[in-house]
């Protein structure tokens, strides 16, 4: 088991019970940010890249840093 996944099995019964109905959606969103802003400061602000290591494709990932608010720029060289 991993870090991510021992975490996500330790969440606390009060987080299911005050998230219930939007638990999945409140941990995607506390996870998708910092995953991208990450996969974007390895590969310098490069979206094509950082899409390749997450996976996704690069119009969802451009989608996604626009949704977020995040600025590419900022990793760049």
């Amino acid at each position: 088991m991993d870090i991510l996944e021992a975490n996500i099995v330790e969440l606390n019964d009060s987080l299911y019970k005050e998230k219930q109905g939007i638990l999945y959606k409140y941990v995607l969103e506390a996870v998708e940010k910092p995953l991208i802003e990450r996969a974007l400061e390895r590969t310098y602000g490069n979206q094509l890249k950082a899409a390749k290591i997450l996976g996704i494709n690069r119009n969802t990932i451009r989608t996604k840093i626009k949704k977020l608010g995040i600025d590419p720029a900022k990793w760049k060289i």
